[in-house]
């Protein structure tokens, strides 16, 4: 059971810090073609909805990018907040999801 708990906390990590480089990436990308503002934001979305909201909103503050686009700005702490309702939850119930 250990062993299950260190597998899905290191998941969580391993999906903030991916969450992390994709905004800073598309910073990066945004730097040099200012066109490309509204593009990736399908990723971010898809990243956040896989664990990694945390990451993404947190650092969207950091780096001061996307702060004016609302639907990040309202959809990620939503997110965020199911995230972890979702983590204490399978925490809670030791992993073991039974239908009743």
């Amino acid at each position: 059971m250990l062993l299950l708990y260190i597998i899905f906390a290191a998941y969580i990590v391993a999906v903030n810090v991916y969450s992390v480089i994709l905004l800073i990436s598309l910073r990066n990308e945004y730097l040099m073609d200012e066109s490309k503002l509204n593009t990736g934001d399908g990723k971010l979305i898809l990243s956040a909805l896989l664990g990694g909201a945390i990451g993404i909103y947190v650092t969207m503050f950091i780096t001061r990018f996307k702060l004016k686009n609302m639907v990040l700005m309202i959809l990620l702490p939503v997110i965020a907040v199911l995230n972890v309702w979702f983590c204490v939850i399978a925490f809670r119930s030791g992993f073991t999801f039974i239908a009743a």
